[in-house]
């Protein structure tokens, strides 16, 4: 691999890379120089048809007002023929920023946006900004190169130019994102990243829309949780491979349950806001039980009835001979609990506004439902809704243990319905939290043409002088030669939150509905995982063979019901 030097506010240094000193097994070398396909759009000459004036997700009157430029876009979409939309001989200078956390395919992204310009726009300039948005205030940033970016290429992480979760929302911030695509003379930016980045990416289109500058800006949709999505955008990207990666340590772990026949296995999964990994983990490895946060909420669950469930079906399955299981539990099932969102709510206030004495005084200021759960909860579990709060002023979810608390409460319950008579099983818990191992593996087959596909998209998008838009693939259960390309309004994907007392834009979180059809296969069938061994062991990620190419559960179910 060639040597690199990436540049630093004009500076050359030495590459900041470890993947040029990587060993690299065999399967990484294979995946390198994976061939990808394209949407057969993309591989002919193509113009952009717009569609119709796009509205928001919710308070339009709102979001029209805080994005006076941008309101009310058209979505693009790209169809074969000639078109002035993409002049021939146009050089561009463009930025690429990953936001957030990582999310498998992010790399093959910024190939798609590389290629595009080598393919359409030749002697074009691609830019990494280093370490996230910070990178683009500081302007710090490496000239992407294809020798540099040819290691990366179907590999997981976001290392190629690294992540962070700065955002650019102050007025200095914002005149420090000036500065550098006016220094670097940027045609265009693309923000690779979730909600609350793609949110941002929207605020800095309309700025400098506002301003009259020429830089345009493009989203896309990355995040493993699944919750950025929507009917033009109906996939995040990196749900596909993490989801696969947890199925294949679910289906072990089940193996491990039947054959010691002694332990139940409580699986914490990432996704605070939503429930959609743990769904798509429970369709593809049919576990003993699976808590869906949205039905916990929907229902208006307590901790108590979350716990009787789950000691039921314990005590149903020792009648039957079966001391073992598995249960899925999803990242942020606290959150959706009304009165553990009270008792949370509560201690905030508390902790922004007083000292919490060893003494205990403080709990005086707990109402009395809020105080006798918050002595219900296992020491561990009390100390950790104590931790210091996010940036945000939020309980920091990953760090509540949660499984550790259902198998003390469950521990609790059983052994109340023993000295009753209820129940004659054995019952031992072992805990587990499957995080951060499946935010950087080896994209599967899907992610990595998805992923390319948006990046060769948000190209075309930026080529076409579109900004404030995402780009968007679509028609994904389809082979990928008949996938849809094209872009959306963010703007369209917009709602309002009333914060310090100003709205301000947030795109909606896409949760998991109670009536869609992912869901509802999930309900048909769970009575029967509850009770009867149905495990599936779907083993690691295939990258070739008969179910190298297959989708996730979840986005073949809900495209068939669109269908």
């Amino acid at each position: 691999m060639a040597s690199v030097m990436a540049a630093n506010g004009g500076q050359s240094h030495a590459p900041v890379t470890g993947r040029f000193a990587a060993v690299y097994s065999e399967v990484q070398n294979s995946r390198i120089d994976h061939a990808l396909p394209l949407p057969s759009v993309l591989g002919k000459p193509f113009k952009m048809v717009n569609g119709p004036r796009s509205s928001a997700a919710g308070n339009p009157d709102e979001i029209a007002k805080l994005f006076p430029c941008l309101f009310g876009q058209p979505p693009a979409m790209l169809v074969p023929g000639e078109s002035s939309d993409f002049p021939s001989g146009q050089i561009l200078k463009i930025g690429v920023v990953l936001s957030g956390g990582q999310a498998p395919g992010g790399h093959n992204v910024i190939s798609g946006i590389f290629d595009y310009l080598q393919d359409r726009c030749k002697g074009s300039t691609l830019y990494g900004f280093r370490g996230g948005p910070a990178g683009i205030m500081k302007c710090k940033y490496v000239v992407l190169t294809s020798e540099y970016i040819y290691p990366y290429r179907n590999q997981g992480g976001f290392d190629m130019i690294c992540s962070g979760r700065d955002k650019i929302e102050t007025p200095e911030q914002f005149k420090q994102a000036e500065e550098t695509t006016l220094k670097l003379d940027l045609d265009g930016l693309v923000v690779i990243g979730g909600d609350d980045s793609n949110t941002n990416a929207c605020l800095l289109a309309e700025n400098f829309r506002r301003k009259n500058m020429k830089t345009r800006v493009i989203g896309c949709p990355k995040t493993i949780d699944g919750d950025l999505k929507c009917k033009e955008v109906p996939a995040s990207f990196g749900f596909d491979t993490a989801c696969k990666v947890y199925a294949e340590m679910i289906g072990n772990v089940m193996i491990d349950a039947r054959s010691t026949g002694k332990y139940y296995h409580f699986v914490r999964l990432m996704g605070r806001a939503a429930s959609h990994i743990t769904l798509e983990c429970a369709l593809q490895t049919h576990p003993n039980i699976s808590l869906i946060g949205e039905e916990v909420a929907a229902n208006k669950l307590t901790l108590k009835n979350v716990t009787d469930y789950i000691a039921n079906v314990i005590c149903h399955r020792a009648e039957l001979g079966y001391n073992y299981g598995v249960i899925l539990i999803p990242e942020g099932l606290i959150d959706f609990i009304p009165e553990v969102q009270q008792l949370i709510a509560e201690l905030n206030e508390i902790l922004a506004h007083d000292i919490v004495d060893e003494g205990g005084l403080w709990k005086k200021k707990l109402n009395d439902q809020s105080l006798q759960l918050f002595e219900f909860l296992p020491p561990a579990i009390q100390e950790q809704l104590m931790l210091e709060r996010d940036p945000h002023g939020n309980v920091q979810v990953a760090k509540i243990e949660t499984e550790k608390m259902l198998i003390q409460m469950v521990e609790t319950e059983l052994e109340q319905r023993k000295q009753r008579g209820t129940y004659k099983g054995q019952f031992k818990g072992q805990s587990h939290f499957f995080g951060y191992e499946g935010r950087c593996g080896l994209p599967s087959n899907f992610d990595s043409a998805y992923c390319y596909a948006l990046g060769y998209a948000a190209g075309a998008l930026l080529h076409s002088g579109k900004t404030g838009l995402i780009s968007s693939v679509g028609n994904l259960a389809a082979p990928v030669g008949e996938w849809t390309v094209g872009g959306t309004a963010l703007t369209s994907l917009m709602d309002v939150e009333r914060r310090h007392g100003k709205f301000k834009p947030v795109i909606k979180k896409a949760m998991v509905e109670l009536d869609g059809a992912p869901f509802k296969k999930f309900a048909s069938m769970r009575e029967e995982w509850a009770l009867n061994n149905r495990y599936i062991s779907p083993g690691p990620i295939q990258f070739s063979g008969p179910v190298a190419d297959t989708v996730n559960h979840t986005l073949l179910l809900e495209l068939g019901d669109t269908a």
